[in-house]
């Protein structure tokens, strides 16, 4: 774990970020940006997440001049097809229909910066997830709560009804939460000339 001598600034309104990055820095800080995450026409989606994590960074380094930032986005994606934050809770419920009983594949791109380095890495994590068949009561159940609305692919595997849709993963766990933790933590390492 990073101890608080080392200044971490986690640019993210998400709690669960913010909840995961407690697991490897003693005391981060945390900020938000307000940042156009639209993906571009023809982006891949590792293209689109890298893309946005890099955005999030350049708003972020015009407010933080000490320490390091970190960003991160992700998505889903599902038939060849980019899944983000459900617009509606009718998204929400389509998305979770063509979800149910398949295989689709959760991206998470970040940024990390040393303002005392003056270094930046940037990655991304890629995680298989399968779903087991759910019923329409059992997605109306879930989006009636509000959830999904927040969520990318409208689920959360962590601490949420979502969970249970879920019945396996190929991959990393905390990327599906939004954090790939160890990447995270070994950019923060390189970054910073740890």
């Amino acid at each position: 774990m990073y101890s608080s001598e080392l200044k971490i600034v986690l640019a993210s309104q998400s709690p669960r970020r913010r909840k995961l990055i407690r697991l490897i820095a003693e005391d981060p800080h945390f900020i938000s940006v307000d940042s156009d995450e639209r993906i571009h026409n023809n982006e891949t989606p590792l293209k689109a997440v890298t893309r946005i994590a890099k955005e999030k960074m350049e708003l972020a380094r015009t407010r933080i001049k000490e320490g390091i930032i970190i960003t991160a986005d992700t998505i889903v994606t599902f038939d060849g097809k980019i899944l983000g934050k459900p617009a509606d809770s009718e998204d929400a419920v389509r998305m979770l229909k063509s979800l149910g009983g398949r295989t689709h594949t959760v991206y998470t791109g970040f940024a990390v910066y040393s303002n005392n380095q003056n270094k930046h890495v940037v990655g991304y994590e890629r995680t298989k997830v399968s779903f087991r068949d759910i019923s329409e009561a059992e997605i109306t159940r879930y989006v009636a709560t509000g959830s999904p609305l927040d969520k990318a692919g409208a689920y959360g595997i962590q601490d949420d009804y979502g969970a249970v849709f879920v019945k396996k993963i190929s991959g990393c766990y905390y990327n599906v939460v939004g954090l790939p933790l160890t990447k995270i933590y070994l950019a923060i390492s390189e970054a910073a000339g740890l």
